[in-house]
């Protein structure tokens, strides 16, 4: 699993326990999954269909670092499912896991489409160029 997300535990992420709030952490990981989502399915016309239990294992607090790991898990005809950690940055202590978050490629209507992708790619092979910022070969 790759962590690429990193959030830092501000005061306005605190309940009233003066822990990390669960609603700010769902908000963080539903955004870190449908990014992850558009990217591998190539397209940013999906919605999210499910979410499995949600198991907090500890808990985060001011001053913290903390980082989401995503990875797919199973690639349907229509649907792409993920599984998602969190993460203490720093003891590498799970916070939170979910095993499954359903995301599904629509069209315009809002109907299940296809979507044609079977396996993960990575997003420097979305992008034009490489990591040293070179422009791609000229096809002339």
């Amino acid at each position: 699993m790759n962590f690429h997300t990193r959030k830092w535990i501000k005061p306005e992420d605190l309940n009233p326990n003066g822990t990390l709030f669960g609603g700010s952490l769902l908000r963080w990981i539903d955004e870190e999954s449908a990014i992850y989502a558009v990217i591998q399915l190539d397209t940013s016309a999906l919605v999210t269909k499910y979410i499995s239990e949600i198991n907090f294992l500890s808990s985060a607090y001011q001053g913290e670092i903390i980082e989401l790991g995503i990875t797919a898990t199973e690639f349907g005809r229509t649907s792409l499912t993920l599984r998602c950690e969190v993460r203490n940055k720093i003891t590498r202590n799970l916070i939170l896991t979910i095993d499954r978050i359903v995301f599904v490629a629509v069209d315009e209507s809002g109907n299940p489409m296809p979507h044609g992708k079977k396996e993960i790619t990575y997003a420097r092979d979305h992008f034009v160029g490489n990591e040293l910022g070179n422009e791609p070969e000229s096809s002339a």
